[in-house]
C-alpha cells in the first residue's frame, strides 16, 4: 500500500524512479575524442566478446569464434550452430562459449567438441574462477539480440549462476537483476556484476544467495549516464569498464511511459524504437535526427545520440579515473567488449565496438595517461 502510494506521489512530482534525469558526464567521464584517434587495428563485423587467451587474443562474430592477429587478420578457429553471446578462457586453455540458444559449453584445450555443456537461458557473460564458471544470464524471456526488447519490457529477470565444472552442479547466487552484463573477480573474491538496466555494478560476495534486493553497499557504482556491457581487471589492480550506449532524457521519458513503449513495440520495427543501439544514423526513419544535424548538413559532436563509444577505467575502490570516447560524430560505437592482451612485450587495451564493426588498440599505459 505504501510502496504504491510513493509511487503515485514520485510519478506526480517526477522524482525517485519516475525521475527522466541523466547524470551528465564530466570529471573523469568528460567527453573526448580519443577512441576516433586509437589505431583501427582490425574490421570485423559484429565484433564481440573479446578475451585474451594465452599468446592469442580471441573475439566473435556472429556464430564464428576468431583469432585476432592485427597483422593478419581475423582467422576462423570454430563454426557453432547459434550465434556467440559469451566467451571466456582460464589459465589452463579452456574456454567456455554462451550461444544465444541458450546453451554454455567447456572446451578443453586443444579439442574442437565441448567437454560439458549445460543449458542456460540468454547467457550474456562469462567467468572462471578457481575451476568454477560463473554465468550471467540477461534474461529468461529474451535472447541476446533481443536486448532492446528486454530494457523497453523493464526486463529485470537476469540472474547470477555458478557452474562447477568438476561436479556438474550450477547454483543460482543471484536473481532479479536487470540485464546483467558483464562479471569480473576482485581482489578479495567477491564477484562484480555490471546491471545495464540499473545502470551500475553490483558487488557479490561468492557462495551468498540473492532474491533480487541488493543493499546499498553492494552497489559501489551506481548512477551511470550509459549502459554498462562487460568489465575486465587492468594490470594494476583496477578495472576497464564498456559502456555499450548512452542514456538520454527522452529514452528515460519513454520508459517511464507504459502505454506509449506497449504501441511503440506492437507497431514498429526494433531498429525504429525510442532506444538505445549499437550504431544510430544510417535511415532516415530513425527517431532524433532531426537534433542531431546541426549547420550544412554536419553532425556535431555534442549532437543527441542513441549510439555512442565509451570505455571507463576504475581505481581499485571502482571510482572512475579516465574515460575514451567516440562522440555522436565517431565512428567507434557500441563498444561492449575490451581485453587486456600484450602487444611488443607491453599490456595493451583491445577495444571491441561491435556497432561499428571495429577493433581499435591502445597501450595502456598511454590509455591512462589521456
Amino acid at each position: 500500500m505504501m510502496t504504491a502510494l510513493r509511487q503515485q506521489i514520485d510519478r506526480f512530482f517526477g522524482r525517485g524512479d519516475a525521475s527522466v534525469f541523466v547524470p551528465v558526464m564530466d570529471g573523469a567521464l568528460k567527453p573526448n575524442e580519443i577512441l576516433d584517434t586509437l589505431e583501427a587495428a582490425l574490421e570485423v563485423e559484429g565484433v564481440d566478446n573479446l578475451v585474451s587467451s594465452g599468446s592469442r587474443l580471441l573475439a566473435s562474430s556472429g556464430s564464428t569464434l576468431l583469432h585476432l592477429d592485427a597483422s593478419g587478420g581475423p582467422c576462423p578457429i570454430h563454426q557453432f550452430p547459434d550465434p556467440i553471446s559469451a566467451l571466456a578462457t582460464d589459465n589452463s586453455g579452456r574456454i567456455a562459449v554462451g550461444l544465444a540458444s541458450g546453451r554454455v559449453a567447456v572446451i578443453e584445450q586443444g579439442q574442437s567438441q565441448p567437454a560439458a555443456e549445460i543449458s542456460i537461458p540468454c547467457p550474456t557473460a562469462l567467468l572462471f574462477d578457481e575451476g568454477d564458471l560463473w554465468i550471467a544470464s540477461g534474461s529468461q524471456s529474451n535472447g541476446p539480440e533481443q536486448w532492446q526488447r528486454d530494457l523497453m519490457t523493464l526486463g529485470k529477470s537476469g540472474a547470477i549462476h555458478r557452474w562447477d565444472t568438476r561436479s556438474d552442479t550450477t547454483s543460482e547466487i543471484a536473481r532479479g537483476l536487470a540485464w546483467p552484463y558483464g562479471l569480473a573477480r576482485m581482489d578479495d573474491g567477491a564477484i562484480l556484476v555490471s546491471e545495464s538496466w540499473r545502470h551500475r555494478l553490483v558487488r557479490l560476495p561468492p557462495g551468498n544467495r540473492r532474491d533480487g534486493v541488493i543493499r546499498p553497499e553492494e552497489t559501489p557504482l551506481a548512477g551511470l549516464p550509459g549502459y554498462p556491457a562487460r568489465i575486465v581487471p587492468d594490470s594494476g589492480g583496477g578495472f576497464w569498464l564498456a559502456i555499450f550506449a548512452p542514456r538520454n532524457q527522452l529514452i528515460e521519458f519513454v520508459l517511464r511511459e507504459t502505454e506509449y513503449r506497449q504501441r511503440m513495440i506492437a507497431s514498429m520495427k526494433p531498429e525504429f524504437w525510442i532506444a538505445p543501439c549499437l550504431r544510430s544514423g544510417s535511415d532516415f526513419r530513425e527517431p532524433l535526427q532531426g537534433g542531431g544535424v546541426k549547420q550544412m548538413g554536419v553532425l556535431k559532436p555534442w549532437a543527441p545520440t542513441r549510439s555512442y563509444g565509451l570505455v571507463v577505467h576504475l581505481d581499485k575502490h571502482l571510482e572512475p579515473t579516465a574515460s575514451l570516447h567516440s562522440r555522436a560524430n565517431g565512428h567507434v560505437h557500441g563498444v561492449t567488449s575490451m581485453a587486456l592482451h600484450g602487444r611488443n612485450g607491453a599490456p595493451h587495451l583491445w577495444i571491441g565496438a561491435k556497432g561499428d564493426g571495429v577493433v581499435v588498440v591502445v597501450p595502456e599505459k598511454g590509455a591512462l595517461d589521456d
